[in-house]
């Protein structure tokens, strides 16, 4: 790919941020404005036009799912050697490897979890503690270190911000408690996560040698989600750079959400102050969300819903207004169920008449404000017989029938048939480990155990249809390498289900339905949030939820707890002047029809390549298809498949099996068909 046809992929604000290429760079960048495509294609512009060597480059983020995806992107651009990784895992690796020529010997074994060594020291003080005792305290003792406040600071430092300390504690016995905490990992020769970055700093900043290795090494910068970073973040990233200005920091201080744990939006908001030189560039089309969705989120951040000073809302500050960029969708829906169990009953059978009409569970998610709100919703979609996942579970490559699956697929590896095709090799071998080609009946844990092989399953498929987009083949041995690197960052394939998370857990991901549930009072905001500064947050935290719908959005909140009791509850605050004066009601497990949403139709946005009647006749086609076999629509063939077809008009069963998403028994079952339709349904084709 050529430098120019790099810039020719973005829109104009996103070649602004490509072209800008040193000094130091701010990007605002609106959710859904297409940051990390921006990004990676000014890393990758850099690197095509020899400003940057793509060894010198470090991109920073938080999560490893994200660093993930930039290589991804990367890798897609042809740009190999650029550096990309979480914080800590940049951090870790680079400690490893100075540890024994600064310290000798290994470095320290990281402490997974803090809880036994808090544990260990609230025992020395005699502090009494239980298991929820010690999970506060960690969170706190966590706070504590990425904020640079030591035992000694802790109590003055948690006085001038008014933060309180763990519930049944004082200040001074947290002081106490960290300092115990430390010993007590000093005894058992482990060090925390925390420790890490601050190792690292400390040597770059005591050891010039290590500095200007490291400084010799990384010359250019990338910080994403700079909302986000911590003091002792920022103070590893100073050390990195040593005075220098080739750094790009993106960000949204409107989704500034985990200031409990220490970020802090201060770093981005004073960026321009610090670096006066700083090219600012703002990103405000949003490509993901619909019209109806981007209004919504405006308006809630909105001065005359978000009352703040003048002051604090000019400059970096001020919200950024999204410019949709998408055609209209279906209205955003309001609700007022009963009770609990009627809101998640009801949220389940909208969910399952969103999968019925085509849409992929996998893009459907549930988001509610804390963790214990799932239980209802994992017993709603289990009675509907709905396939859901928490996210926040367990990691998928730690679950039993992953691990088995690898060491299968590695061991065929090495004795497959070097003419078989790989995603039949992959269906032969997970056929001995209980994979069936159609799901199990019954839900639970066996239809868990499937739909993690299926992951398998469905990333051979579009691995090989990349490759075969390149005119090639994929083999097993790409395979167990895409999946070994995904697992070292902890990157998993979509697994089928709806999704239930937490508003937190859901920043960075997006879906086409988004269910918000539980919006009363006390919910969100939140009980505990009781100063002016949490409750913006969690304003901010309410956006994040709103802009993760890319079509279909529903807001929902229960005037009870319990079927039959008081109705006490208040929808939230920050719906005021922007739920509808008529609050639509749902009572019990089915919606009354007059306050159902519209049945999901074929609104999907299709580009001006695709053939309509093609595309209109694939989807009647799909729908005739699910009611002979009693299944699912997007089983057959999901929409970005059907758009495929209607746009590239395949003539034969080679070009067919070159889209993605047709694997070989979706050929041999619907192949002939599908050309038929195609060939039959183009009114573009028989003008031409």
């Amino acid at each position: 790919m050529s430098a120019d046809s790099l810039l020719d992929a973005l829109d104009p604000d996103q070649r602004a941020v490509a072209l800008a290429l040193t000094g130091p760079v701010c990007v605002l960048a609106g959710a859904g404005t297409g940051k990390t495509r921006a990004i990676t294609h000014r890393i990758a512009y850099g690197v095509r036009t020899g400003v940057y060597r793509p060894t010198t480059v470090l991109a920073v983020t938080f999560t490893a799912r994200a660093a993930g995806e930039m290589r991804t992107r990367l890798r897609e651009l042809g740009v190999a050697g650029v550096q990309a990784r979480t914080f800590h895992a940049a951090a870790l690796r680079q400690l490893g490897y100075f540890w024994p020529k600064v310290v000798g010997g290994a470095p320290p074994r990281i402490l997974e979890h803090k809880a036994p060594a808090v544990a260990d020291a609230a025992h020395r003080l005699g502090l009494s503690v239980d298991r929820v005792a010690i999970r506060d305290l960690s969170s706190e003792v966590e706070w504590a270190k990425v904020s640079l406040v030591t035992a000694d600071d802790y109590v003055r430092a948690t006085a001038a911000i008014d933060r309180p300390a763990p519930a049944g504690y004082d200040r001074q016995a947290v002081a106490r408690l960290i300092a115990a905490y430390e010993d007590a990992k000093t005894e058992r020769g482990v060090i925390d996560f925390e420790d890490v970055l601050l190792m690292l700093a400390d040597m770059l900043a005591g050891r010039d040698d290590v500095a200007e290795q490291v400084r010799m090494q990384y010359r250019h910068f990338v910080v994403d989600e700079y909302q986000d970073v911590s003091p002792l973040q920022q103070f590893l990233l100073d050390q990195w750079l040593g005075g220098r200005q080739e750094l790009c920091v993106v960000g949204d201080p409107s989704q500034t959400i985990y200031s409990f744990t220490g970020a802090t939006p201060h770093h981005l908001l004073t960026f321009t102050a610090s670096h006066p030189k700083a090219q600012v560039v703002r990103l405000v089309r949003d490509y993901r969300s619909t019209p109806q969705v981007v209004t919504l989120a405006n308006r809630l951040l909105a001065p005359k819903h978000a009352p703040g000073s003048a002051a604090r809302r000019r400059g970096p500050a001020a919200p950024l207004e999204l410019i949709a960029q998408r055609p209209p969708g279906p209205p955003v829906t309001y609700t007022a169920y009963d009770d609990d169990e009627a809101e998640a009953a009801g949220i389940a059978e909208r969910a399952g008449r969103l999968v019925a009409a085509g849409t992929r569970p996998s893009e459907i998610a549930v988001l509610y404000r804390t963790n214990a709100q799932s239980e209802a919703f994992e017993q709603a979609f289990a009675a509907a017989g709905i396939g859901y996942l928490v996210r926040g579970g367990e990691r998928f490559f730690a679950r039993r029938e992953v691990r088995d699956a690898l060491v299968l697929l590695r061991g065929a590896g090495r004795a497959v048939d070097a003419d078989a095709a790989m995603p039949d090799v992959v269906r032969d071998v997970l056929l001995s480990a209980g994979w069936a080609p159609e799901p199990p009946a019954t839900r639970g844990a066996a239809r868990e155990r499937w739909e993690s092989m299926q992951a398998l399953v469905a990333l051979a498929d579009d691995l090989e249809a990349a490759a075969q987009e390149k005119e090639g083949h994929a083999t097993l041995a790409d395979l167990v390498a895409e999946l070994d690197e995904r697992a070292a960052a902890q990157h998993a394939p979509t697994v089928e289900g709806v999704t239930l998370a937490s508003l937190h857990a859901a920043k960075g991901l997006e879906w086409d339905a988004v269910f918000l549930a539980g919006l009363s009072e006390g919910l969100m905001p939140i009980s505990l949030a009781e100063t002016d500064a949490s409750i913006a947050e969690e304003r901010r935290l309410l956006y994040v939820g709103i802009t993760r719908a890319r079509e279909h959005l529903a807001l929902s909140y229960a005037r009870a707890r319990n079927p039959g009791g008081r109705a006490s509850r208040r929808r939230t605050r920050f719906l005021d002047g922007l739920w509808p004066q008529e609050e639509r009601r749902g009572g019990g497990p089915r919606t009354p029809d007059r306050y159902r949403a519209p049945e999901p139709g074929p609104r999907r946005t299709i580009s001006g390549d695709v053939d309509g009647e093609i595309y209109a006749r694939l989807r009647e086609w799909r729908a005739s298809v699910a009611l002979e076999t009693s299944r699912p629509a997007y089983t057959v063939l999901v929409d970005t498949t059907l758009e495929s077809i209607a746009e590239l008009r395949p003539a034969s069963i080679a070009e067919l099996a070159r889209i993605n998403g047709i694997g070989p028994a979706k050929i041999d079952r619907y192949g002939a068909t599908l050309l038929s339709i195609v060939a039959s349904g183009s009114s573009r084709a028989t003008s031409a």
